[in-house]
């Protein structure tokens, strides 16, 4: 049974160490090399049979505010629509699961109609929509609300937007998950016990669904950290992110080792919500 086991364990552990294992460890090497005009377009880590590594890359990163940019406007787009999706998952996935339940099936097959279509015609809709003359200017324009267009494309309001609408249904659904194993007879004993409906929400519901909200957060957070299609098309030069920074090192200006050295970077900020998650979770199974 055991040798049955390690069998079976075997497949996904060389799927692991070959196609993400091993590429991490190149991309680690290459960001300790420096940029050259051959092929391939860096040096290699060891010449004359010694060590050539440099930490260039990596002070050019903490130097240069271009890259500083990057990264703090990675994490503040990433964080605020990660907060967006959490909070409108959880609505959605409260109206699903108290929804009736023949209903729910084709609920849950709307909310990931999106997916059927292709994301970056979808991206290229919100374009028309956001434009100073796109519909909801148009609209604002016509009921009154606004005197001039508003300028929404080529920002972060447009970037978060733009992703909390892409990602929004990678978070209702784990929400939901956790929603719809809970037992309605909680929240009706809080609210026997002189809890308002809000309060008895509050307060059971959402501690009960901790680990779906918890697991969306991070299923929606990572991407969007390193997300290139959403900002480069709805946002400007002053909301620049990792993933743009990235191809353009990479393609533009053929520097592998600065992009190596940004895509570990990178990896690291994702790897702290991810590991704090899993610290968090260890913890309260120990209790």
């Amino acid at each position: 049974m055991t040798a049955r086991r390690l069998g079976l364990l075997s497949l996904p552990l060389l799927w692991t160490a070959v196609f993400v294992i091993v590429p991490l460890l190149l991309i680690l090497k290459i960001s300790f090399a420096e940029a050259q005009l051959a092929q391939p377009p860096y040096t290699p880590l060891f010449q004359d049979g010694a060590l050539a590594a440099s930490l260039i890359n990596y002070s050019l990163l903490l130097e240069d505010v271009l890259y500083l940019r990057a990264v703090s406007n990675s994490l503040l787009y990433a964080g605020l629509a990660t907060l967006c999706c959490l909070i409108i998952g959880l609505a959605i996935a409260r109206a699903v699961t108290q929804a009736p339940r023949g209903w729910q099936p084709l609920l849950l097959t709307l909310i990931i109609l999106p997916f059927w279509t292709s994301f970056l015609i979808r991206v290229y809709a919100w374009i028309a929509l956001l434009k100073p003359e796109g519909l909801i200017n148009a609209a604002l324009l016509w009921l009154g609300v606004i005197d001039a267009p508003l300028i929404m494309v080529n920002t972060g309001f447009g970037v978060v937007l733009g992703m909390t609408y892409s990602y929004l249904p990678f978070a209702i659904l784990p929400i939901y998950a956790s929603l719809a194993g809970q037992s309605p007879r909680l929240t009706e004993a809080a609210i026997d016990l002189g809890a308002t409906p809000i309060r008895a929400f509050w307060l059971v519901t959402v501690p009960l669904a901790r680990p779906g909200i918890l697991a969306a957060g991070l299923m929606v957070f990572i991407p969007m950290a390193g997300e290139f299609v959403i900002p480069d098309l709805l946002g400007g030069s002053a909301t620049i992110m990792l993933g743009q920074t990235l191809w353009t090192e990479f393609f533009s200006n053929r520097d592998w080792p600065l992009a190596s050295a940004l895509a570990v970077v990178l990896t690291l900020l994702l790897l702290v919500p991810a590991m704090t998650l899993q610290r968090l979770e260890l913890g309260k199974a120990s209790r």
